[in-house]
């Protein structure tokens, strides 16, 4: 199904001025795509001119290959276009990207999650449960987190949690195309303070969690900014689910029930009254059993994904389901096959003398969490840990994950971590001065996996963290091919086997 294309005038904002005349034929000539990419442009693009790196040469550029008016928060009079000029492009192109659309999430049950921890977890949880329940249909759930992205069109590796607002929109429009019915997605703190998902309908929402994250100039300049644009996601969703055992719940909640016609649901393991609750937590075998009390989804649990820490991301999944009326069955079974790419992935050695675990945390509350799972689960042995820290943005997380992994690590090994415009041996210098253990920096990541990987003389476990499955690193402006830590971490425990004549 094509698009409906809609005049110009159709979508000027409410506050405007105008960067050269506009007359009648163009404001109601249809726009034919709205890009901020002067590569797509066509014919008839309403061009937007956005970003931190926006050089004057794009609407050069677009107004060359046909873009036949632009918009901005700057003039640009030596461009013979028509400009719309608004004091910040970003809710306006949140608008426009909807409207180019045709507002595809009114038609879409999509599901947002969002906090400091889980969320990629709780994603896959759901998506999971939902595919279960959509199987004799035939049909599938769709998913935008910062793992992957799958609308029944496009699929393929993320490097944004919450997408700009164009491909978003794109995204919801593609999944209602191929017929999908849900869409779960990450919603970042980020996209609710700049407007990447305004406009979008939620039909439930889930808070996990807050903690510490995303301080910078560039992200959130304190603690109240960064938890107070998280709470946001309340305003748009018809069913709010909050967990009762984070920090700061009680301001969660409140917030949740001060959107009027929103339905409240709790989930917890500490507070029997929430309306699900979750108990009897324990590990039989590879796998975590526990019981849940919540109406018709009352029962017992199973998870065969590693880390204790997941049954709160459960219980959210499971809240988000009682809201949405998916059967017990489905939740029951979704749970029981689920899995995350790079999530908890656990390699050993033929022996099991040497584990290693790969898993996407990076941030003090993630890290704190994954060091109680791996010290309850493997008692006793040696702590190696791998990681780094993104170049340009969440400061904070330099500190802290310095101090959180030299408090538990026997050795920390710091290395890139998608170190961008940064210097990635500056970043890792950074760290080191908060490890308070042994620490060694080795800016090559597959060396420093090997390195982690070949030292281990006695019984130990590796954790590499922060990429996960992922397969490339930002390097300057660019995304360059690598191998993931999974396939790091399979190679390198296959030449400590060989070393051994195994």
């Amino acid at each position: 199904m094509s698009l409906t294309l809609h005049p110009l005038k159709d979508y000027l904002p409410q506050e405007y001025d105008l960067a050269g005349s506009m007359p009648d034929e163009v404001k109601n000539r249809p726009v034919e795509l709205v890009s901020y990419n002067s590569q797509e442009v066509v014919p008839g693009t309403l061009f937007l001119c956005k970003g931190a790196h926006f050089r004057r040469s794009y609407l050069a550029d677009a107004a060359r290959r046909g873009a036949f008016a632009y918009v901005s928060e700057t003039a640009y009079p030596e461009v013979d276009l028509p400009g719309i000029l608004v004091r910040d492009i970003r809710p306006v192109m949140a608008s426009m990207a909807a409207m180019y659309y045709n507002y595809p999430c009114r038609r879409l049950k999509v599901i947002g999650i969002t906090g400091t921890k889980g969320k990629s977890t709780t994603t896959y949880y759901l998506k999971h449960i939902l595919d279960e329940y959509l199987a004799p249909w035939g049909k599938t759930c769709g998913v935008i987190s910062s793992i992957d992205t799958w609308d029944g069109v496009e699929r393929f590796e993320s490097h944004l949690t919450t997408p700009e607002p164009l491909e978003l929109q794109k995204h919801f429009y593609n999944a209602l195309m191929s017929g999908m019915e849900y869409l779960v997605m990450e919603v970042s703190s980020q996209a609710l303070k700049y407007h990447r998902t305004l406009g979008v309908s939620f039909t439930a929402a889930a808070f996990l969690n807050i903690g510490t994250d995303h301080i910078s100039p560039i992200e959130h300049p304190d603690f109240e900014d960064y938890f107070h644009s998280k709470l946001k996601l309340f305003s748009q969703t018809g069913l709010s689910c909050v967990n009762l055992d984070c920090d700061h719940a009680q301001e969660a909640l409140e917030a949740a029930q001060s959107v009027p016609g929103t339905v409240v649901s709790t989930f917890s393991r500490q507070n029997p009254a929430a309306s699900v609750y979750g108990r009897d937590v324990r590990k039989v075998g590879e796998e975590i059993l526990f019981q849940v009390e919540a109406a018709q989804l009352s029962g017992q649990y199973r998870l065969t994904m590693p880390g204790l820490f997941n049954v709160d991301n459960a219980l959210a999944a499971i809240a988000l389901c009682r809201g949405l009326g998916i059967p017990r069955e489905a939740v029951q079974a979704g749970l029981a096959r689920a899995r995350v790419p790079g999530r908890m992935e656990v390699y050993a050695s033929q022996g099991g003398e040497v584990a290693a675990i790969v898993d996407y945390a990076h941030n003090r509350m993630s890290f704190e969490t994954l060091f109680r799972s791996v010290k309850q689960e493997y008692p006793g042995r040696r702590i190696v840990t791998v990681f780094g820290c993104p170049g340009k943005k969440a400061f904070d997380r330099r500190r802290d994950l310095g101090e959180v992994s030299g408090q538990h690590s026997d050795l920390v090994v710091l290395t890139e971590e998608d170190s961008g415009e940064e210097n990635t041996l500056s970043i890792c210098e950074e760290i080191a001065s908060h490890v308070a253990c042994e620490c060694r920096i080795e800016p090559n990541r597959g060396e420093a996996i090997r390195q982690a990987v070949l030292s281990c003389h006695e019984p130990s476990v590796i954790l590499i963290t922060g990429k996960g499955a992922e397969t490339r690193q930002k390097r300057g402006l660019e995304y360059i091919d690598t191998p993931s830590d999974v396939e790091y971490a399979q190679a390198f425990l296959r030449e400590w086997d060989a070393r051994r004549g195994r």
